[in-house]
């Protein structure tokens, strides 16, 4: 994908022209002491990607599973054991 590079400065002075380019389907960089900034990109663009990362997110249950687990046989540490609940006033 090709890209356009402005300084901050020129694309504030020609804003609608990094707008018109950026909705043709050409995203536009636009740098700040000479360092790149941020990239203004049509809406379809931007929420392609959006879609894109959603999509390889884990859902709840995969990060469930992810979580370290215990053997089945483990013992739980004693301070774990010995924990009892409050009382509570009704």
């Amino acid at each position: 994908m090709n890209t356009a590079t402005w300084s901050l400065q020129d694309a504030k002075n020609k804003f609608s022209a990094v707008v018109d380019a950026a909705r043709r389907g050409t995203p536009q960089t636009v740098t700040r002491r000479g360092k790149p900034a941020v990239v203004v990109l049509a809406t379809e663009d931007y929420q392609q990607l959006r879609r894109l990362q959603d999509q390889q997110a884990p859902g709840f249950i995969e990060h469930l599973l992810a979580l370290p687990q215990m053997e089945p046989d483990a013992d739980l540490p004693s301070e774990t054991l010995s924990v009892l609940p409050r009382d509570v006033a009704w």
